[in-house]
């Protein structure tokens, strides 16, 4: 299926449609403030060791000096410094002799001692740091040593030599995944040459895209040794990418037609990081100078907005109905004014094919994850519901995020998953509405109204104020003026104290005080 990607970019913020078949399929969206500093490898110079703490600040260039812990520093920097009693005491512990322990003495395994930072490292050094952890408030980065540089398939380990495979991949198939990647990935003299970790969503790829992969991130590592050895200290040495790069990296393949962006200067730069990395998709590369914004191409700003809604709207009339929730997704389908040409069931199998279709687009148009339920229409007949279940998965199939999809259950609902890649698109784009703490529904104003009779209640009993003043939103308020007078007025005489009333428009309809004057 072909597909064109479209970029809009502006200083404060990049936005990534993919279009397929004139469809807005997937929407990335990248700021400027909240992209961090994760994954940056920068060229450091000690400037303090805490030997009391075995740690020591780094100055990478930023406001505050970062942190780095002597268990995030590599084994090989501790061999360089230290003197022969520490690289005795940092060997492997020797094999036990041919006695071994008393017979049926327990098996102790004792770690090897770790070299004191301060016998590892020396202020004004310079040491080549990768960001842990982002700056948070008065606390400084997060830094280790052991550096590692995530590709589209795998992660690359440059000072180590180990080969792995992702834990969320299942046993069985692990040690034939290694052994294929050490294959791929040996030198032709058969020597490994650093160490690769296989990611999950490598677990189809074919031969090509692996090695394709690991060219890219050796390519990459080369690049920063050269930049350590001409950059000062407290230099930058590599940053993580940025959305157009990883669009380039894990996004563009034989199908793509065209990538077409809007800033004459980012595509340039997207052109030369293509130039030496991705040679081959710098023919797709397209500078789009027309005078409509790039995304009113196809409407993409107004499927982002369907996209943060509840209901999506079939063709045929039917509806679907998405809610996110913490623990899963549901999906309901519903007929809506579908009233079908024949009869009731065809009326339903018809509306349940568009739906799986929609639903399959909606996945991956809003990036929802996890576990997803949906709720199709009841089919009596079965034909229906396996024609329904194989179009489903059909459209599920061009999703590139992993999913698997179960039968029907007892109850007519179809359970499936797919991973989690990054934040859903409501999640970057939305927040928790202030007025009823995301749930979706506030309290009536009369009901507002009973809890505040029922707290003044509760406060006449404990305290005895000269007055109570009743504090909340207009509409609560108006509805104690009106409706309500004759319970306010019982109160008050009940109590033996004024009731006063005082409206406030910036408070939601579930705030309220109340005031003993």
């Amino acid at each position: 299926m072909s597909q064109d990607i479209l970029i809009n970019w502006s200083p404060q913020e990049t936005r990534v449609a993919v279009v397929e078949q004139g469809a807005v399929q997937e929407v990335h969206l990248e700021r400027t403030l909240e992209r961090g500093l994760v994954g940056n490898i920068y060229l450091g110079k000690v400037s303090r060791v805490l030997p009391g703490m075995q740690s020591a600040f780094i100055d990478i260039g930023l406001d505050r000096a970062a942190f780095l812990h002597v268990a995030d520093l590599m084994p090989n920097i501790a061999a360089k410094h230290a003197g022969p009693r520490e690289k005795a005491a940092a060997a492997p512990a020797p094999l036990p002799d041919a006695a071994g322990p008393p017979a049926g003495a327990a098996k102790v395994l004792t770690p090897n001692p770790v070299l004191p930072i301060e016998r590892q490292i020396f202020e004004g050094q310079s040491l080549m740091v990768q960001v842990l952890k982002d700056p948070i408030g008065t606390k400084g980065a997060r830094l280790t040593a052991q550096i590692s540089i995530a590709g589209r398939l795998l992660v690359f380990l440059p000072q180590d030599n180990h080969i792995g495979v992702s834990q969320k991949i299942p046993p069985a198939q692990r040690e034939s995944l290694r052994q294929r990647l050490m294959r791929l990935t040996a030198l032709p003299d058969g020597s490994p040459s650093g160490g690769f970790i296989l990611r999950t969503n490598a677990e189809d790829a074919t031969d090509e895209e692996l090695i394709e992969d690991t060219a890219y991130l050796r390519k990459t590592w080369l690049r920063i040794k050269e930049a350590a050895t001409r950059q000062p200290p407290a230099t930058l040495l590599h940053e993580d990418l940025n959305l157009m790069q990883r669009v380039l990296r894990d996004l563009v393949g034989a199908h793509t037609q065209s990538i077409r962006i809007d800033s004459r200067e980012q595509h340039g730069l997207l052109g030369s990081f293509a130039a030496e990395f991705m040679p081959d998709t710098v023919a797709k590369l397209q500078h789009y100078s027309g005078e409509r914004p790039i995304f009113d191409l196809f409407n993409i700003d107004e499927e982002i907005v369907r996209a943060l809604s509840r209901r999506v709207d079939l063709k045929s009339g039917g509806y679907l109905v998405i809610d996110q929730t913490e623990a899963l997704t549901t999906v309901d389908v519903n007929t809506g004014g579908f009233v079908g040409a024949r009869n009731f069931d065809d009326t339903v199998f018809r509306t349940n094919l568009e739906a799986a279709q929609a639903i399959a687009r909606q996945l991956r148009l809003r990036n929802l994850g996890g576990i997803v339920i949906v709720d199709f229409i009841d089919m009596a007949r079965d034909d229906h519901r396996e024609s329904v279940l194989a179009e489903f998965r059909k459209q599920l199939a061009r999703d590139r995020v992993k999913t698997m999809t179960g039968g029907f259950s007892q109850l007519g609902l179809v359970e499936m998953t797919r991973k989690r890649t990054r934040e859903s698109l409501a999640h970057m784009l939305s927040e928790p509405c202030p007025a009823c703490s995301g749930r979706g529904v506030v309290k009536t104003a009369r009901s507002l109204c009973y809890d505040i009779l029922r707290e003044i209640l509760r406060e006449a009993r404990a305290f005895s104020p000269r007055e109570f003043r009743v504090v909340a939103s207009p509409k609560v308020i108006e509805l104690f003026l009106d409706e309500e007078r004759a319970h306010l007025a019982g109160l008050s005489d009940f109590i033996g104290k004024p009731i006063s009333l005082q409206s406030e428009s910036s408070m939601t309809q579930e705030q309220y005080d109340i005031v003993l004057l």
